[in-house]
């Protein structure tokens, strides 16, 4: 458990500049950072709701409970029931240090739809830190506004952010994790499979934050997750045993990817190379030499098998383009499903759900 008080967040700040994270999460030097105890548990709450900074700081029923919020304010917005508008006279608060076309449209189309106004504040503009330290710009815009979203690099920006901010703060993805998105993966999993649960899920590929992130929801709901990934790219250990240690899903780490798909409900992947790895996209192409998601993977998966990705994607690379065209290929309602899976967990942090 890791308590994040003012020493805290710069002690964590210095250990994680010394190993050097790319934007999902990889370590490019030896220093080993104990990830895996990334908690929002003591991180001061805002005064009214609660922050969403990891899945597995909520427990099963009430990530549940988000889940189903989520799919029913989904079904209005399809009826198109302009009645329903929570966000009314309400603010977000869009923090930005990396760029993302579907992190900010999701996030402010769905406030917006729901009645609420979105302010988009990129890199030039907040320069987190930089031009003002982080605790400042947490009181300053929780006054301001009534939620905070933040998509940044240091994991322990969004804790600080978090621990001085009197609004609810969401996670919208850091270099560890991005919990947003794989709530949005289980929603689009229900929708196609028709369960939260007992599902086979193997990402194939880096052992990046998203992950982290289905690891730490495997320590929530039980499901087998298996990630498939070259000797060297396995995710955070301790993030691995976390999973583990909660005793509710089957864990495992392969590098035979052909022998991990099989019996699969959902095979996954990402880019090879991410933001803040580009200059070793052709070192990593050649590490990752038989883990693309190609049609003869799909077929040892089994017909049962869907595709997903969190986009973008570098088709030709990790994936080819007749899997992502293909008829197992859930990706954009996975994609849209970001929209609306924020929506519910954004009402629960408010507290309107």
């Amino acid at each position: 458990m890791r308590c994040v008080k003012p020493s805290s967040v710069q002690q964590l700040r210095r250990a994680a500049s010394s190993v050097g994270l790319g934007r999902r999460g990889v370590a490019t030097a030896s220093v080993a950072v104990d990830h895996g105890s990334y908690t929002g548990v003591g991180v001061s709450p805002p005064a009214k709701g609660h922050h969403f900074l990891h899945i597995d700081d909520f427990d099963r029923d009430q990530l549940l409970a988000m889940l189903e919020t989520a799919a029913e304010v989904k079904a209005r917005l399809k009826a198109d029931d302009q009645s329903f508008k929570p966000f009314a006279g309400k603010s977000l608060a869009m923090i930005f240090t990396k760029p993302s076309m579907r992190t900010r449209v999701s996030f402010e189309t769905g406030f917006f739809k729901l009645g609420g106004h979105a302010i988009y504040l990129g890199p030039d503009t907040i320069q987190l830190g930089k031009r003002e330290p982080t605790k400042d710009i947490a009181r300053v815009l929780a006054r301001y506004n009534d939620m905070i979203m933040a998509r940044l690099f240091a994991h322990e920006d969004i804790l600080e952010l978090a621990e001085f901010s009197s609004s609810p703060v969401v996670n919208g993805l850091t270099d560890y994790n991005h919990p947003c998105q794989i709530m949005a993966d289980i929603m689009t999993v229900k929708e196609h499979i028709g369960r939260y649960e007992d599902v086979k899920v193997v990402y194939v590929g880096d052992g990046n934050n998203i992950v982290h992130s289905w690891l730490r929801l495997a320590a929530r709901l039980k499901m087998e997750f298996v990630c498939a990934c070259p000797k060297g790219f396995e995710p955070d250990k301790a993030s691995v045993a976390l999973a583990e240690a909660a005793g509710i899903s089957k864990i495992s780490i392969s590098h035979d990817p052909f022998e991990a798909v099989k019996g699969a409900d959902v095979v996954y992947t990402d880019v090879w190379a991410s933001m803040g790895q580009k200059d070793e996209a052709d070192y990593r192409r050649q590490r990752f030499q038989g883990f693309q998601v190609n049609e003869d993977l799909m077929k040892a998966a089994g017909p049962q098998a869907r595709f997903m990705h969190c986009l973008p994607a570098e088709r030709g690379i990790e994936c080819t383009e007749g899997v992502v065209e293909g008829a197992t290929s859930i990706i954009f309602d996975q994609a849209e499903n970001r929209m609306h899976a924020q929506n519910g967990i954004m009402l629960h942090a408010m507290g309107l759900a």
